[in-house]
């Protein structure tokens, strides 16, 4: 087609009046004017966090100098040393002193740090603290007349529950998106910090280290972690809880790092089909020689129903209640033994450095009336070749790993404390996979070595949907697998 000239403007009238009175919504209006005054007054409390680290690269070409003398030239161009590789994250304000709460995947390894406040410009921040495996870190800004936002009781949240997304998704600063807690209680990946909320809010690239906001303008998560295929907000979005974090940021500032709580059991998984409101308290299944539990004199076989006067329904949940718990405050725990109720006290001691947070045995078979038995040494079983077509159907039964070297990972440019197995061979059916990603847990079960990764995948239920905790360079997200 083409335009004709034309000799006389063409004619048109716009509508002069809206096709809806406002009189007529008034409720939907005053819900906008109200959404618009939450919304303002939330923003000046967010930050974007622009970082920037030097990264090697390798010259291409001979360089003459190296090739006659055999050694490295003391003075070069610094172009030729590292290129500079830059990343975007968000943050809140939560002290008037300047403290602002990110995910430490934002802020790790990075050589500066860059803060834009609300208002366009922008403040050095120094790191206070950090903790990889709840992947929360601490900044401080001495900036005077900040506005912090206070954090709200993400126990207190409901499914359903309207909230909001703040953050810098793909270097849009102060984005807003709104949704609701979808969930509660979705699976952390390695840590015992406290479980995640989900939501459907969404939440991109960028994203990592804003706020999820309630009705009151209050904290109650912060946004760390998306399910996607395409890389983007599939309307699956996880946020690490508000009382979590408010823990870990007073034991940051307070101690200098998290301190976990340690009790020292090891407890039964849930079976198939079974959930938290099934499940009837934790089962032990064996108990840490020395550990607050062994004081106590918990024995293998009881079923714990309450720590600390709280309902316990699951190994997680009370992996969460003694991860926060004081320290050196005396509890009790009510258990079932032998069919009796029986209540026991010790005190929490701090989790030992090398202590794996989340020790749940593999789901075993239901034994009759409850009996625990000891697991017999079986010996490994040959292949069989008439199996193998059935051992294809298997999930994960393409995915090919290796153990997980310091080598490897600093390679990987993986974040430190990634624990877990490398993918080095997928198949087309597992395409939400790629090689070099690092599974570190399957079904919340920690991976910490290819022999545990055949155990754990061993034990899957060919018919059951199945989660996998993956870090894929810098970026932790999960894997569903369902059956085909």
């Amino acid at each position: 087609l083409s335009l004709i000239a034309r000799a006389t403007p063409e004619k048109y009238t716009l509508a002069s009046s809206p096709s809806v009175d406002v009189k007529d919504i008034p409720t939907l209006d005053a819900m906008q004017r109200e959404r618009r005054a939450l919304v303002a007054g939330v923003l000046p409390s967010v930050v974007s966090i622009k970082t920037s680290k030097k990264v090697p690269i390798r010259r291409q070409g001979l360089d003459p100098f190296e090739f006659f003398y055999r050694n490295q030239r003391q003075f070069r161009n610094p172009q030729e040393q590292a290129m500079v590789q830059n990343s975007l994250g968000s943050g809140v304000i939560v002290s008037s002193e300047g403290h602002i709460i990110t995910n430490n995947h934002v802020v790790d390894q990075v050589d500066e740090i860059e803060v834009q406040m609300s208002d366009g410009h922008t403040k050095k921040a120094r790191l206070v603290g950090a903790d990889a495996e709840v992947d929360l870190a601490v900044l401080k800004v001495d900036e005077a007349g900040v506005k912090p936002l206070k954090f709200g009781d993400s126990d207190a949240v409901q499914p359903g529950d309207f909230v909001l997304a703040v953050g810098n998704p793909f270097g849009f600063e102060e984005t807003v998106t709104d949704g609701i807690i979808s969930s509660k209680g979705r699976p952390n990946r390695v840590d015992g910090f406290g479980d995640f909320l989900q939501t459907n809010a969404a939440i991109n690239p960028g994203n990592s280290g804003g706020p999820l906001i309630n009705l009151r303008g209050e904290i109650v998560g912060i946004n760390t972690a998306i399910i996607s295929r395409s890389g983007g907000s599939q309307g699956i979005g996880f946020a690490i809880p508000s009382n979590s974090v408010k823990v870990a940021l007073e034991s940051l500032l307070k101690q200098g790092r998290i301190i976990r709580g340690f009790l020292g059991i090891e407890g039964r998984a849930l079976q198939n089909g079974e959930s938290d409101v099934d499940a009837d308290g934790v089962t032990v299944l064996n108990v840490i020689p020395g550990s607050p539990a062994a004081a106590a004199q918990i024995q293998r076989g009881d079923v714990i129903r309450k720590f600390d006067g709280k309902e316990v329904k699951s190994f997680p949940v009370l992996r969460s209640l003694v991860s926060q718990v004081e320290l050196n405050k005396k509890i009790d725990l009510e258990v079932v033994r032998d069919g009796k109720p029986l209540t026991l006290s010790t005190e929490i001691k701090e989790q030992p450095v090398d202590y794996q947070t989340a020790r749940v045995a593999p789901r075993q078979p239901n034994i009759p009336g409850g009996q625990l038995q000891p697991r017999p040494q079986v010996p490994p079983a040959q292949p069989d070749p008439d199996e193998e077509d059935l051992q294809d159907e298997a999930p994960l039964a393409q995915v090919q790993v290796d153990e997980l070297t310091p080598e490897l990972a600093q390679r990987l440019d993986l974040p430190p404390g990634v624990r877990g197995v490398v993918v080095t061979s997928v198949d087309e059916d597992s395409a939400d996979l790629q090689k070099g990603d690092v599974i570190e847990e399957v079904n919340q079960q920690p991976v910490t070595s290819v022999a545990d990764y055949k155990k754990l995948v061993a034990a899957l239920d060919p018919n059951g949907t199945h989660v996998l905790s993956v870090c894929r360079h810098r970026t932790r997200s999960f894997v569903v697998l369902r059956a085909r």
